[in-house]
């Protein structure tokens, strides 16, 4: 039996229907590849591709703009597609007993959208649901366009001109139409803003670079610097990203889960628990990455190891990340279980923030970064370490 019914019988929690589930699931999907593959293109994939044409080897790099550029055209039409089904859905949640069948016909969403604003509300909810689909339309549009072959020469410009709108997608979709009333409302939105693109640039990140792994049976036999390249600045990136999702996902576990007990004696509490069990071991497959995979990836750049290098980057590295992407998508496959709150359900007062509550979110985020920096550290330490097997006895 599903634990998560189990939880419901217990405490009251409700189960969302499973249009529900696939729609907000699919959501963080789209936002994840538009978000992801921009942001890392960006980052990671362009500046890696600048640098092997300069230094005289093209040809690799002809092909994995090639195969970005189709990716990046696939994220657009996922967007496209999941953006409609969350709109659909937030007409079914708007009206009282309507099927989901019917919120996706266009005169139910235009109906939707055409709302007055609420007693209070500065603006219509509809007004900026209207901004956000047109950004998402706009954007979905610009990444499409490069599935046309004459257009895949500016996947480029492209892609940094589609960046803004995929993070304005989930901007917008936050902005409140009434004034938040207190400082942890607007601590709430910001962090959970900070919590999905720092999620979707890392799980959508590592879904761009597995697939343009891929491309490893076309690519030279000294495709493998490249590639460590694109693997060192990506790491740099998800190690920011992981301070990010850590950080704000202590915030808002804090806000909704007021004991450590109701993590598996509440409906919340149980789907939580199983994202963060997830999340730890995304956390230690990055950890593996960096103290095991990274230093031996620079040895062999040093040393001059085709061969090892090659294999290293593009054959045991993206089995890595295979296995990361597939905990990734599991987390937000849970995403649409985390609904209500452990501490209503529990009867539990609400969390209200203090001084000493900020300056002890003050210190961890300190003693994180430092961790983080920690980590980087070490990891280049030990790529400077050399191998036992040369190590004179």
């Amino acid at each position: 039996m599903n634990p998560l019914l189990l939880a419901a019988d217990a405490a009251g929690y409700t189960t969302p229907p499973t249009w529900r589930i696939l729609t907000k699931t699919g959501y963080f999907v789209g936002l994840s590849g538009a978000i992801g593959a921009t942001v890392t293109y960006a980052t990671t994939v362009r500046p890696s591709l600048r640098g092997a044409r300069s230094a005289g080897d093209p040809g690799d790099a002809v092909v994995l703009r090639s195969r970005s550029a189709a990716c990046l055209a696939w994220a657009g039409l996922v967007l496209l597609l999941a953006g409609y089904f969350q709109l659909a859905g937030r007409v079914a949640r708007a009206g009282k007993g309507m099927a989901f069948g019917d919120a996706l016909a266009p005169g139910a969403i235009m109906d939707f959208l055409r709302a007055p604003a609420a007693k209070g509300a500065w603006i219509a909810q509809g007004d900026l649901y209207i901004v956000q689909n047109l950004v998402l339309l706009v954007t979905a549009a610009a990444l499409l366009a490069l599935s046309a072959p004459p257009v895949r020469r500016h996947v480029d410009r492209i892609a940094l001109a589609a960046l803004p709108g995929a993070l304005a997608i989930t901007l917008i979709g936050a902005v409140p139409a009434t004034t938040p009333a207190d400082l942890d409302r607007w601590l709430d939105l910001l962090l959970n803003q900070v919590h999905i693109v720092s999620g979707s640039v890392w799980l959508g990140g590592l879904v761009l670079l597995v697939a343009l792994a891929g491309t490893r049976a076309r690519l030279g036999d000294g495709a493998g610097a490249l590639w460590a390249d694109m693997w060192r600045r990506f790491s740099l990136v998800a190690l920011v990203c992981v301070g990010a999702v850590l950080l704000s996902g202590l915030w808002l576990s804090w806000k909704h889960v007021g004991a450590v007990s109701q993590l598996w004696t509440t409906g919340y509490g149980l789907a939580l628990l199983v994202k963060l069990l997830l999340v730890l071991g995304l956390v230690a497959a990055g950890a593996f990455n960096q103290f095991w995979l990274m230093p031996r990836i620079a040895r062999a750049r040093r040393a001059d190891e085709t061969a090892s290098l090659r294999h290293l980057t593009l054959r045991h590295f993206p089995l890595v990340v295979w296995g990361e992407v597939v905990l990734g998508l599991a987390v937000l496959a849970v995403v649409p279980f985390l609904a209500g709150s452990a501490r209503a359900e529990a009867g539990s007062p609400k969390a209200v923030s203090s001084g000493s509550l900020f300056a002890a979110g003050a210190a961890m985020a300190l003693a994180l970064a430092v961790s983080l920096y920690a980590t980087a550290k070490a990891s280049d330490a030990l790529s400077r370490r050399a191998p036992a097997s040369s190590v004179p006895a």
